[in-house]
């Protein structure tokens, strides 16, 4: 299975009990691939977002027949996970493919995809975990740790120290940027942000989607930042505060070498270097910090860059967020202690609505999560606290010179779940069952 809740195989009765939008949506697109007739184009567009509409300029009929045919499907699981969802479907032959739904924040249809499932295995000791994770023209990393008063306690650790680039997982950073500025009194969870056209970003989320001048709550956007992933409002943010505090954020998080991110790039500007106009690309590798800065200064325009414009990897060319995996750790741990301190629960809101998979909430009732991806990037990390207050930080990086070794992700995540629901986090030293 590809992702799975510990000791249960959610069916379709699941899903058909699944009162949420997201249970709505995904009865809804079941449906699609399995009633007698499909509806016409007219009768399926409202349920999705316009941009995925864009994407299907044939319409979305003739790409649902061709799933269609692949049917008749029955519902073999059934796993809801937030705003994102997934339906493992068996057609006649036995053969198992996964559906994947994600939801805007208005319950909008804005990713939907079939293909075959993918298929992660148990995982019921490190040695069996390293052996999944060794995929050709990849290399990845892996720390799994106990937090403690005196350090983390390594559980097991593969290249935990290598930075890698991480994607969205920069996020954390802005974040606590933003909550330096809330505690000083700078910004209030109530202020406002205005979309402006020099900082809309690309999907992942909806701002971008959002009209000129739109206005936003601070705390409604750093909650689509991290629950969603949402770029521009990470850029909203990352302006609001300056780039130098999210760079001054940096060091107070615990990163190990704070000028590998100087200049701080937000996502708009990662997109325009990394697949604009080639001869940013070299000045940006041939240039200094100062020169970099500069170059930054050049670009602050609307986005040229479409979605289609991005294919090749640019993340060896700095044009990313490098962590290393105990960067990540300790950048968790700091939110932590930032969530133990916040009396509003804003930051506890912000970082515990979206898990990334399922969990077993009376095991682990806090789950702090961040994923991070782009053309060759995938990676997750998690922090875990159980009822005894103790807590567990899961952090899993892959890189690679193209994307197609690496995937959707979903594998990744499935072995993150494996991890989290194998007991390998608690297990006593020394049991190596």
């Amino acid at each position: 299975m590809m992702i799975e809740a510990a000791g249960s195989a959610p069916t379709l009765a699941a899903l058909a009990a699944d009162g949420s939008p997201l249970g709505s949506a995904a009865r809804w697109a079941v449906e699609l691939l399995t009633a007698p007739a499909l509806p016409a184009d007219e009768a399926l567009a409202p349920r999705f977002v316009p941009a995925f509409l864009a994407r299907h300029p044939r319409g979305l009929a003739s790409t649902l027949a061709g799933w269609r045919a692949q049917g008749p499907f029955t519902v073999a699981e059934y796993q809801p996970v937030a705003h994102k969802g997934w339906v493992v479907l068996a057609d006649p032959a036995g053969t198992r493919h996964t559906l994947s739904l994600t939801l805007d924040s208005n319950g909008l249809i804005r990713v939907l995809a079939l293909q075959p499932e993918t298929v992660v295995p148990e995982v019921r000791s490190w040695p069996e975990l390293e052996d999944a994770l060794r995929t050709d023209g990849v290399e990845h990393s892996f720390l799994a740790a106990r937090l403690t008063p005196a350090g983390p306690v390594v559980l097991h650790e593969t290249a935990a120290d290598r930075p890698r680039p991480t994607g969205s997982a920069y996020k954390l950073y802005v974040l606590r940027a933003l909550l330096g500025a809330v505690e000083r009194g700078e910004v209030a969870w109530d202020d406002e942000v205005t979309v402006r056209p020099e900082l809309r970003s690309l999907p992942t989320g909806d701002m971008q989607d959002l009209p000129d001048g739109t206005r936003v709550t601070v705390r409604e956007t750093a909650h689509k930042m991290i629950a969603m992933s949402d770029n521009t409002a990470a850029d909203l943010i990352a302006d609001l505060v300056g780039r130098e505090a999210v760079e001054d954020s940096l060091a107070d998080s615990g990163h190990h070498d704070p000028a590998l991110l100087r200049p701080f790039l937000s996502s708009r500007e990662v997109f325009e270097l990394g697949w604009g106009d080639a001869r940013l690309r070299e000045r940006w590798a041939a240039g200094d910090e100062a020169a970099r800065r500069e170059l930054l200064r050049e670009i602050a325009r609307p986005l040229t860059v479409r979605g289609s414009d991005l294919g090749a990897t640019v993340h060896r060319l700095g044009l990313d967020w490098h962590m290393t995996a105990y960067d990540a750790l300790r950048v968790l741990d700091r939110l932590r202690e930032d969530g133990d301190r916040d009396a509003s629960g804003t930051v506890e809101e912000i970082m515990t609505t979206y898990p990334g998979v399922s969990v077993d909430r009376e095991r682990w009732p806090r789950v702090y999560f961040k994923a991070g991806s782009s053309p060759g990037v995938m990676m997750f990390c998690w922090l875990l606290q159980d009822r005894a207050q103790d807590a567990y930080v899961v952090v899993l990086q892959q890189a690679a010179d193209e994307q197609k070794p690496i995937g959707d992700g979903l594998f990744l995540r499935g072995l993150g779940a494996r991890v989290i629901e194998s007991g390998l986090l608690t297990r006593p030293a020394g049991d190596v069952r």
